[in-house]
């Protein structure tokens, strides 16, 4: 099994929770992991969970990329940051995947310069996974590209039916293009434009969706661009933030409250854990060659466990493989189609 490597320098809580998050996964997963970072601080980190599961090695890393720095000039510049280094292990074939809680734009350049793109895609994506009334539902983009074109949307959803389908098991996911109304001649300029290639498209394309619909589960996949994206699932954060608040302060206001509390603790807990971003882990960034997570810059232990055993998952199933062929297949000709069918 090869290890998932870590950028155990990447985070708000850098290194204390990505180094205590990579001995829960080795612990509770058998997940080897590579940390990668600064040898000195992460040796005194792992000293204070001895003794060391086995499984874990550091790799050494002089350079980090800060959560607030410009990406592209610190790519350039900044050859032996972490995140440059834990890339590398996995284009260079010693780890299986990459994850980081780091700097998100530094995060989706180092695996797009080092892993390099699948063929025929132009632009990555961040897939995340959102809870809906009957299970999950896969939306991109999460924030990887904020100036799309309709051909970049219809990659996205290409993209997204294929990780629905090897993720949830989906036979033909339905997929949705986020719009303000069901009506194809709503939205902006690039809906409408992506709504016409999706249709030419052989996925299970049910056309648009308004943004209630994710909730109610009436899609698998929802596609939209990286700006767009962003906003609905910070916004999406922030309520699930205000929920949770707003239900504790209520269970806790008197003795009958919290008697309640205590005989709906199992169901409660449930509904906290499904809208808590540390149960998911991270997300995946489609469209390059390769397995990169991407974890919350907030990132606790527990959800770099989860990263983690996400990575290991999703390498597990050659997601990668599975999505190129996919992509191939979807976006190719029926000239092509044909003459592929001749060759069998």
């Amino acid at each position: 099994m090869r290890p998932i490597a870590l950028d155990a320098m990447g985070g708000d809580h850098a290194p204390q929770a990505t180094v205590e998050g990579a001995v829960r996964a080795a612990r509770s997963l058998n997940v080897p992991v590579l940390l990668v970072g600064d040898q000195a601080q992460l040796r005194a980190e792992l000293d204070r969970h001895s003794p060391v599961p086995p499984g874990i090695e550091i790799v050494h890393a002089g350079d980090a990329i800060g959560m607030e720095e410009s990406p592209g000039p610190a790519l350039l510049r900044r050859r032996d940051a972490s995140i440059i280094v834990a890339a590398n292990l996995v284009k260079d074939g010693r780890a299986s995947g990459v994850v980081s809680a780091g700097n998100s734009g530094a995060v989706m350049g180092a695996a797009v310069l080092r892993l390099g793109m699948l063929a025929g895609v132009e632009r990555p994506a961040i897939a995340m996974i959102l809870p809906n009334r009957h299970g999950r539902t896969v939306m991109l983009d999460g924030g990887a590209t904020v100036d799309s074109r309709p051909e970049h949307l219809r990659d996205f959803a290409i993209m997204g039916s294929s990780y629905a389908h090897c993720l949830h098991h989906i036979e033909r996911p339905r997929v949705g293009l986020l719009s303000i109304g069901e009506e194809p001649s709503k939205g902006s300029a690039l809906s409408k434009g992506a709504f016409a290639l999706l249709e030419k498209t052989p996925i299970n394309f049910i056309g648009n969706v308004e943004g209630k619909e994710i909730a109610l589960g009436a899609v698998d996949v929802v596609v939209c661009d990286g700006f767009v994206g962003n906003v609905v699932l910070k916004t999406i954060e922030g309520y699930a933030e205000l929920f949770v608040g707003m239900i504790k302060e209520q269970l806790t206001a008197n003795w009958r409250h919290r008697l309640g509390a205590w005989l709906l603790r199992k169901g409660l807990r449930s509904i906290a854990d499904g809208l808590n971003y540390a149960s998911h882990g991270g997300a995946l960034l489609v469209g390059v060659n390769g397995v990169c997570v991407i974890g919350h810059g907030r990132s606790s232990p527990p959800a770099i466990e989860s990263a983690i055993r996400v990575a290991k998952e999703l390498a597990d199933q050659e997601i990668v493989a599975e999505m190129a062929a996919s992509f191939r297949q979807l976006t190719a000709s029926p000239l092509e189609v044909a003459a592929g069918q001749d060759t069998s």
